[in-house]
Formats: C-alpha cells, structure tokens, sequence
C-alpha cells in the first residue's frame, strides 16, 4: 500500500510545489486535481493542479520527469462533477472533460481516473441507474480502449440545500454499488472508497471491503465525527452537515486499525491518499499543512 495525498486542499500551489511538498513529507504519491480552468462552483472543486487542455507531449514529459526524479507515483487524475446532471449542455461537457482525462492518464502511465458517478437529485434510484447505463456505458468502452480504469467515489454530494434531497452522485451504498456493477460489469470500471461517507450514513464501512475487494481501485483517508446529540435534534431527513463534520485522521470516527487491516486482509497494495476537508485547519496555508503532518503522523503507523 502507497501512502499520498489528495491534492485538493493545496489549492494554492502548482503542479510543482505539490510534487515538491509531497517528496519532503516522504509520501509516495498524490491524486492530482485536473479541473477545466474557471470559477469552482463548490468547495474543494476547481482545483487544477493539471491543465489538460493545455497539455501537449513535451508537458507530458516533463510531468513523468519531474515526479520521477522525486520519486512521486500520481495516483490517479481527479475530477468530481455531476456526470449526470440533468442540464445536458453541462453533463456533456463533464463527459467531455472525464474523456480528456482519461486520455491524458493514458499518456502520463497514470492509468485511472477518479471521479463521482453523479445523479439526477430528484429523480429515484431506479431512475437514475437507466440514465447511469446511458451516459456510463460508452464512458467506461472508451476508457477500456484507453487502457484506463476509472474509480467513483462513494460520497453521496448531499450537503447543501441545492444538491437536497437525493444528492449528485449516486453511488452511495453497497446495494447501490451491486446494482451499477450488474448494469457495467467492466473491470475498468471500480471505487475510490471513502470510508466516511459511510459512517455519517450509518453504515458497516469494513464489510464491503471483503464484498468488492476486486472493484477498489484507490482509497481515500478522510475522517469524519457524527454528533448524535445533534442527530437526535435533527433526525437522518436532515442535511448531513447539521449532525457530522469532515475531520482529519484520527480526530473522527473511523477506526483506522480495523479499516486497514481490512484492507490488508484483501491483499490491497495500491494507492491510499489522505483526504484533508477539515475547517478546523483552514485559516491559512500553514495550518493546511499542519493538518496534512498530523495526519501523515497518525496513518504512518498502518501504511
């Protein structure tokens, strides 16, 4: 297993001082943001730490260089939109860009992208997996003929009052995940697992480990606290932000010892990259690090 960072929260740094910043903490990798550049239209998005319009093949050479002489794998190129958002002008230019991407992977021998699945909010699960087999079948035949695999991330993008009452990706639960795989068996096709995202939702976070074991892909390290004081105010109806907070290893919920050993129960030994979506370390770039060394210093111990 690989130990990195998610490059988001380093938003205001290039490609280079990420690579360098990543080598100095002695982690192995990093998913590296690749955003269209513009206005993000949410937190943590936006961020382009690769501009793949842009790229052409002496960039891409020198990006295999500069990581390699600092000994930084690229885990897999990140962008999470709403591939299946129900305005078709922006769902094709999210298709468009997860294309770019995987084309670019292909080039750089990165070889997966990560992204959300996305949903129509308002349409039912039932509805949602017909428009899923529609806009993901011919995503994931062009990434198979790329030689490039894509993983989704579990988060349900249910948060704000805008993306209530059925969130924008819909790969939120193992039954859920069951179903998506029936409708696209492919093996290029998989999960960026995020273990927090189930603990907020009141689910096992261990077992599906063992369940898709074959279908993950990349992991992210990212903690979460459920406040079930506030829970009990608010009931589970309510938006998840009014009973949780996203938190850094180890100041949540989660169990890492049994969450990795898990993993290392599957014979899991690729990419893991720490997730920071902690508001109490965002006041300034220097306690966005701080907060990136603890939580380095806690999953060191497992990874």
């Amino acid at each position: 297993m690989k130990l990195g960072l998610v490059s988001a929260i380093l938003a205001e740094m290039n490609f280079e001082e990420v690579i360098d910043y990543v080598a100095e903490n002695n982690l192995e990798c990093v998913e590296l943001m690749c955003w269209p550049k513009g206005e993000a239209e949410r937190r943590y998005a936006g961020v382009t730490h690769i501009d793949v319009d842009k790229l052409n093949q002496e960039k891409v050479n020198y990006i295999k260089s500069y990581c390699k002489e600092r000994n930084v794998e690229i885990s897999a190129l990140g962008y999470y939109p709403n591939t299946m958002d129900p305005d078709l002008e922006k769902r094709n230019f999210y298709i468009e860009h997860i294309k770019k991407l995987v084309k670019v992977a292909n080039l750089l021998g990165v070889n997966l992208v990560t992204t959300f699945l996305g949903r129509v909010p308002d349409k039912t699960v039932e509805e949602n997996l017909e428009i899923c087999k529609d806009v993901w079948e011919p995503i994931i035949g062009f990434a198979e003929k790329n030689k490039v695999k894509i993983a989704i991330e579990n988060c349900p993008m249910l948060f704000t009052n805008d993306e209530w009452p059925g969130g924008k990706n819909l790969m939120t639960t193992p039954y859920i995940w069951e179903k998506v795989f029936e409708l696209i068996p492919s093996s290029y096709f998989g999960l960026n697992y995020d273990p927090s995202h189930f603990v907020w939702q009141q689910l096992d976070y261990i077992q599906p480990v063992y369940e898709f074991a074959d279908r993950i892909f990349h992991i992210h390290f990212k903690d979460v606290k459920l406040f079930k004081d506030k829970l009990n105010r608010v009931g589970i109806m309510a938006t998840p932000l009014q009973y949780m907070k996203p938190k850094i290893p180890p100041f949540g919920d989660i169990k890492w010892e049994e969450f990795v050993s898990a993993l290392t129960d599957i014979g899991y030994k690729g990419y893991a990259c720490i997730e920071i979506e902690d508001k109490a370390f965002e006041s300034s770039l220097d306690e966005i690090k701080k907060s990136i060394n603890l939580s380095i210093n806690y999953m060191r111990q497992y990874v």
